[in-house]
This record gives structure tokens, C-alpha cells and sequence, in this order.
């Protein structure tokens, strides 16, 4: 047998602590049963939601408080997005993987901050760039004396409101990391397109994955809740909690 994939998946944002204890009992029982590892995701704070008045979420320290206590009853390691470098050493002191926001995977500052935590740095490829241009990300953070570096393909923009993606990404950004994740939740978002918020496609989820499993991704990232229909973020393109296991047996 294979090395078995890397999966990250929790709720986009912390809404209430209810919902992450009850994804993290999912995944609980999933790393179980299938023998992985799920990787817990959600985020503190949305620094880059389409409208001014959309949740952002709890902040720093009190989601942190909220990641540290899912950590520590579950069993479950974490991963969470920095938006400004101050954020990266509180951060590295309860998450195991640091995650780099797409729109920000040039900013040269916040990438050597994540990188001096000695964590894992998840960057994902901006929907501007191809796979190619992800060699100088991969190198800020190897640069300043990490090379735990990780990265996600979530799509392109090649069109208003859309995204799409070039599989071959993949393909071209394992020239710079073995640890190539494919993002199958953002990846069918409709950005703006839903009235000041991202719409997106769920529906489109399960297929992505088997897409990027065919070319060759080392894992998968969605995101999960248990009822996307009234999340505060990206509801749209978030998986039904219920469904998940169908989507991981799929992948195994």
C-alpha cells in the first residue's frame, strides 16, 4: 500500500465552538476508521470576505483559544490561515500547519514570519498565477530556514465571477514541493457572484478530487459544516458534514 493522502478539512470560518466539536467528532471517528490523519481547518478570522459587513469571525485570540481546546480534547492537529506577519508566532504556538491566504502568497513579509516558526507552511497558489510562478513562495519561505513548505491549488480566474482549473498546476508546482494539495471547496467558488458574497458550485466537489487525485495531488483540503446553507462563509461550495465520508472513502 501507498502512503495515504493528507486531508484537511473543517468549517471556513469559527462560528460557534457547538460546530467545531461537532466536525472534530467527525473527524475523529474517520481518522478511525479509515487509519488517516485528518488535519483540522477553520479560521479565526475572514480578513478578506467580498463585503465590509460579512462575518469575520472570532479574532486571534479568542479563536486561537478555540483551535487550542479542539487540539487538546480531540487529538487533532491543526491548521489555520495568517493574514499579517504579527499573526504568525501566536499562531505557530497551537496550529501545526501555518496557511498562507491565496490572495496574499506574495507578500514576502508574512511568508518569512510563517517560515521562522518552523511549522508547516501551507501557501495556496493565488487564482492570478500558474503553477509555475509558485517556485518564488516556495523559495521566500526556504529562504529564511524552512523547508516544510506545502501548496494548494485552488483554481484560476479566467473570467467574471468564476474560476477554473488547470490540473496540470499540479503537476508543475511538484517540481518545487512534493507536498502538492488540491483545495476542492474553493476551487468551485463563484467569487462576488452572489450579491456581496462568494456563491459556488458543491455539486462539483467530489469530482475535483478524483480529478486531482488522477494527477498525482498528495491530498485534499474542503471545507465541511453541518449545514453549509446557513454558514456565515462560503456556505455555497462547503460539503454537508454527512457527506464527507462518502467523498474520503472515494479518495482511499
Amino acid at each position: 500500500m501507498g502512503t495515504k493522502p493528507i486531508f484537511i478539512a473543517g468549517p471556513c470560518v469559527i462560528e460557534t465552538m457547538d460546530i467545531l466539536e461537532e466536525v472534530a467528532t467527525e473527524l475523529v471517528r474517520l481518522n478511525k476508521k479509515f487509519g488517516i490523519d485528518i488535519i483540522f481547518k477553520s479560521s479565526f478570522d475572514k480578513a478578506n470576505r467580498t463585503s465590509l459587513s460579512s462575518f469575520r469571525g472570532p479574532g486571534l485570540e479568542k479563536g486561537l483559544q478555540m483551535l487550542a481546546d479542539i487540539k487538546a480534547k480531540y487529538g487533532l492537529k491543526i491548521v489555520t490561515d495568517i493574514h499579517e506577519s504579527f499573526q504568525a508566532q501566536p499562531v505557530g504556538e497551537v496550529a501545526d500547519v501555518l496557511q498562507i491566504p491565496a490572495f496574499l502568497c506574495r507578500q514576502t513579509d508574512l511568508l518569512v514570519a510563517a517560515a521562522k516558526t518552523g511549522k508547516i507552511v501551507n501557501i495556496k497558489k493565488a487564482q492570478f498565477l500558474s503553477g509555475f510562478d509558485m517556485k518564488y513562495p516556495v523559495e521566500k519561505v526556504r529562504n529564511s530556514g524552512n523547508d516544510n513548505v506545502w501548496l494548494t491549488e485552488r483554481g484560476n480566474m479566467y473570467g467574471y465571477n468564476n474560476l477554473a482549473v488547470d490540473f496540470r498546476n499540479i503537476a508543475d508546482m511538484k517540481q518545487f514541493t512534493p507536498t502538492v494539495i488540491m483545495d476542492c471547496t474553493h476551487s468551485v467558488q463563484r467569487p462576488g457572484a452572489a450579491g456581496g458574497k462568494t456563491g459556488g458550485d458543491r455539486q462539483f466537489v467530489p469530482a475535483m478530487a478524483l480529478a486531482a487525485k488522477a494527477f498525482g495531488a498528495s491530498g485534499y483540503f474542503f471545507e465541511i459544516h453541518p449545514n453549509p446553507e446557513v454558514a456565515k462563509s462560503d456556505g455555497p461550495n462547503m460539503l454537508f458534514l454527512k457527506d464527507f465520508e462518502k467523498v474520503v472513502e472515494s479518495l482511499l
